[in-house]
């Protein structure tokens, strides 16, 4: 018998779009809410995001049915991606905020009646 079965019910994709649709809300709140630090909002809506992502990539592209080898390189692939993210992070966390040394006022608006 195979272990993998053509026949698929709908009941697993309802409850991915659900997953979706739950996730999409929370990236709505988490971007209307301010977390003192820029950075910290990019890690929370990247955390979101690979969840999204993963979801979709475990049921839509099949890969949860595929074989362990496939499974393994997507997420030593997740992995990487976030070693580098957290490389960026924590460089541009390290900088210090330059100003331009040729940094202009902005004119002066004038009303016109």
């Amino acid at each position: 018998m195979n272990a993998h079965s053509d026949t698929a019910t709908a009941r697993p994709y309802v409850m991915v779009l659900g997953a979706l649709l739950l996730l999409t809300a929370v990236t709505v709140a988490a971007a209307s809410v301010d977390f003192e630090s820029a950075s910290v909002n990019v890690v929370i809506a990247l955390t979101i995001a690979t969840f999204k992502a993963s979801l979709v990539a475990l049921y839509f592209m099949h890969l949860r049915h595929d074989k362990l080898l496939n499974s393994i390189i997507f997420l030593s692939g997740l992995a990487f991606l976030a070693l580098f993210l957290i490389f960026c992070l924590i460089d541009a966390g390290s900088r210090k905020h330059v100003q331009p040394s040729d940094l202009k006022a902005p004119p002066a608006a004038t009303a016109t009646q």
